[in-house]
């Protein structure tokens, strides 16, 4: 064998072994039954580089969020802010167990969720949608103080319909103090200024063996905020420092010395692991720039999911059965040739996916079986010169290399056209669309691969081993 050909060969079997190796996770996850994906998923247990399943094939739940942009600091620009709020919700989805959720923006305030395998949504929906302004105020342990709070528990109404506080108390409030709410129903008078917030948190996790041996949330703050903190509880022991989650007072210990280090914890009386979870990755994540609110909530049960994947197995298998059995019949030899080059396409497309842990959703398998029609009128191209030259009566081991040169600007251009369209589709578009843009680009590279280069490399191993005709 020419040693041209020999490291020809050498690529394409290393690029097979490669693919099996990529495809080998994915092939495993999904061959074990669903209750124990379930499981390995909780455990974050999951592999990382396998294909992922979109909502539609997957089942589960999209989410439209607008951000409320009339609550936005004046110094942030909604640009920003949205780009930002993004970004947070995908660490807080991704801290929360769903990785690889297509999070994308629709127009200039809305914002794409999708949660694929989640059927349950109440504690994604207060997960994402939660603001999480966390601060430290200082207690008023002032006489007037504790005659707000008199007032207040024998009020039949502390506050208004508007959430105003009362103007008979309100007059009593001490200047620069606000009323908050407690997490148990009762209320604090605290000055208004804030110490700390949680901004300058570094960490935050759940731990168990607080009070009464309830799980609790204990949290750290960088440098600069653990300072802040270490100079207030020095100054100021003996004093109620309340910790303000928004604008709800989930506790307010005695400051009994200085807290140095930079930590503390965060008690609530109905604290369960999953809440306090929940809490503490919202406080990792950070704080959204603004509130957002549900507007559209659509479910796709794991039913329809399985339907959807049947369905497009059995038109992607379909479509590839009547393709080779054509080419066999029509082209015969080279027809099986061809056939081999477009399973080559299906498995280096497949693993490629996997290798990026791409989300395969139906409009993405629509870009699949487009990739490989365009793979086979490549290969049609080629036979159809091979077979031009042949009729000129030129020999075999001449028409092969000159079918393919001939061919090879048609090819060019074909694939390059269609592969100028699906980069505009992924630019502009969004959701499903990028999807099918993302196969589509990385199927047409597949499919030229294995059409030009591949294909040619059979033909002259068939030619080096049997220099005799074969049927084109």
């Amino acid at each position: 064998m020419p040693q041209k050909l020999m490291w020809k060969w050498i690529l394409i079997f290393g690029l097979l072994i490669l693919s099996a190796w990529l495809l080998y996770p994915s092939i495993s996850w999904y061959t074990l039954p669903a209750a124990e994906r379930t499981k390995l998923e909780a455990e974050r247990s999951r592999p990382k580089r396998i294909l992922n399943l979109g909502l539609d094939l997957r089942g589960g739940t999209y989410l439209l969020l607008e951000l409320d942009v009339s609550k936005l600091d004046k110094k942030e620009s909604t640009q920003d802010a949205m780009q930002r709020a993004i970004e947070i919700i995908r660490n807080r989805i991704d801290q929360y167990g769903v990785a690889e959720t297509p999070i994308t923006r629709q127009g200039d305030r809305w914002i794409a969720v999708q949660l694929p395998g989640i059927e349950n949504t109440d504690q994604a929906e207060e997960l994402i949608g939660k603001t999480a302004m966390l601060e430290f105020k200082e207690v008023d342990s002032s006489p007037q103080a504790e005659k707000v709070l008199t007032l207040l528990s024998e009020s039949s109404a502390p506050f208004l319909a508007d959430g105003q506080l009362n103007p008979e108390i309100a007059k009593e409030l001490p200047a620069g103090d606000q009323v908050l709410r407690g997490e148990e129903a009762k209320y604090f008078v605290v000055h208004s200024t804030v110490i700390v917030t949680g901004a300058s948190l570094s960490d935050a996790k759940v731990m168990t063996g607080g009070q009464y041996g309830m799980p609790y949330v204990s949290f750290t703050f960088n440098p600069e905020g653990g300072k802040i903190f270490g100079d207030y509880t020095g100054a100021n022991i003996g004093k109620n420092l309340a910790i303000v989650l928004d604008n709800v007072v989930y506790s307010a210990p005695v400051i009994k010395s200085r807290i140095g280090g930079g930590s503390g914890m965060i008690e609530g009386g109905n604290f369960t692991i999953e809440t306090a979870k929940r809490l503490a990755i919202v406080l990792r994540a950070g704080a959204l720039p603004a509130p957002v609110r549900i507007i559209e909530k659509r479910t796709v049960g794991p039913g329809v999911g399985e339907d959807s994947i049947r369905a497009g197995l059995k038109a992607s298998l379909l479509g590839l059965v009547a393709i080779v059995l054509f080419m066999m019949i029509y082209y015969k030899t080279s027809g099986f040739i061809a056939d081999i080059a477009l399973v080559l396409n299906f498995i280096f497309l497949l693993a490629s996916m996997a290798y990026f842990s791409a989300t395969l959703t139906l409009p993405g398998i629509a870009g699949m079986i487009l990739s490989l029609a365009m793979a086979v009128d490549a290969n049609v191209l080629i036979l159809e010169r091979i077979r031009e030259e042949i009729h000129i009566g030129k020999p075999l081991a001449l028409c092969i290399p000159v079918g393919y040169d001939k061919a090879w600007s048609a090819i060019l251009d074909s694939n390059l056209t269609t592969w100028i369209a699906a980069v505009f589709l992924f630019q502009f578009g969004s959701g499903p669309v990028k999807g099918f843009a993302v196969t589509l680009t990385l199927g047409l590279l597949f499919g030229v691969f294995t059409s030009v280069f591949v294909t040619r490399a059979i033909y002259e191993l068939w030619l080096h081993n049997n220099p005799k005709e074969m049927s084109i």
